[in-house]
């Protein structure tokens, strides 16, 4: 992300979040299959799954997009980088949501008021909402995995799972974006199914519309919170702390340096901007600060999380200035 050398468009593709890929490609086959089985048997909840499989198929494509143009390096004119970029085509993405929530709840509301009669084709619906359960369960596990790599968090089994809900929120933005998407799929999904499966024993077919109208209920807080996630995004959110804590390592551990005056890192998309003004001890010469100063910042780049780092030197003052602050905090 630091260098200055060029970069190919195939270097940049490999970049690009793979969970979105992959859900976008699974969420397109399932919509076509949801939109036909859904036309045969005119089941509500199945046109409100096949309604989220397409918002999911789409969003999920133009987040990788975003993806890939977030990874492209620094330029003189875009100093900081295209992190940000990803935050963008996220909540476009949000409003492809929304506005597929509000067709999804209208037409749960329109079943509630004239239940469609049982159709055709229940084993083809079944067959089709349990083939969703079973590729939007292993996207949500892919992106579940994806969370706890990108958050560095050790996880095996059931871990997995609770190490996902733990640390979403320190995922790249198309990772959660994916996560929530899928999480509400698999719901939706569960939904349609017992809904199909209680018109075909029963007589209770207002359970259509109020699973449609649950599942675009769903698809809202989806909305709400991806939108959320990446409207701070876009304002610039300060790292977590264990990443503060982890790059005022790095830089405590150089030898001539003996405090952090002031430090900020922002997130940038994925990755993390760097902005320190460090105190080094008495008795250097300009050119042997110049060094470190370089030194300092050539082992924050190190991190693989960190894009960006701007270090600024001034003589140690007597203060410890960063010691102090943690005890405060």
């Amino acid at each position: 992300m630091a260098g200055n050398e060029s970069e190919s468009f195939t270097s940049l593709i490999k970049k690009g979040n793979k969970s979105s890929l992959i859900a976008s490609i699974g969420n397109s086959l399932l919509a076509i299959a949801k939109f036909f089985a859904g036309t045969i048997s005119g089941s509500g909840a199945l046109f409100a799954s096949a309604m989220h499989s397409t918002a999911d198929a789409i969003n999920q494509g133009f987040v990788y997009i975003g993806s890939i143009l977030s990874e492209k390096r620094p330029t003189p004119r875009f100093p900081t980088g295209f992190g940000r970029v990803i935050n963008i085509f996220c909540m476009v993405a949000v409003i492809v949501v929304t506005v597929m929530a509000y067709e999804t709840i209208r037409e749960g509301w329109h079943l509630i008021q004239q239940p469609a009669e049982a159709g055709d084709g229940f084993w083809i619906n079944v067959g089709v909402l349990v083939l969703n359960l079973i590729i939007d369960g292993a996207i949500l596990v892919k992106a579940m995995k994806e969370i706890n790599i990108e958050s560095r968090a050790e996880a095996k089994g059931i871990a997995i799972v609770t190490g996902a809900f733990k640390n979403v929120g320190r995922a790249a933005p198309p990772t959660r974006l994916v996560f929530y998407e899928d999480l509400v799929a698999v719901s939706g999904a569960a939904l349609a199914l017992i809904a199909v499966i209680v018109i075909s024993l029963t007589n209770f077919v207002l359970i259509d519309g109020i699973v449609t109208i649950l599942i675009g209920l769903l698809m809202v807080g989806v909305a709400f919170r991806v939108g959320y996630d990446n409207m701070v995004g876009l304002i610039g959110v300060a790292a977590p702390k264990d990443i503060e804590e982890r790059i005022t390592g790095i830089i405590l551990n150089d030898k001539d340096v003996t405090d952090i005056n002031k430090i900020r890192i922002l997130q940038e998309g994925r990755y993390y901007h760097v902005e320190a003004r460090v105190e080094l001890r008495e008795g250097l010469s300009l050119a042997e600060a110049d060094d470190i100063k370089m030194r300092v910042r050539e082992d924050v780049l190190k991190d693989p999380d960190i894009a960006d780092a701007g270090i600024g030197i001034i003589e140690d003052d007597g203060d410890i200035d960063w010691e102090s602050k943690n005890q405060n905090s």
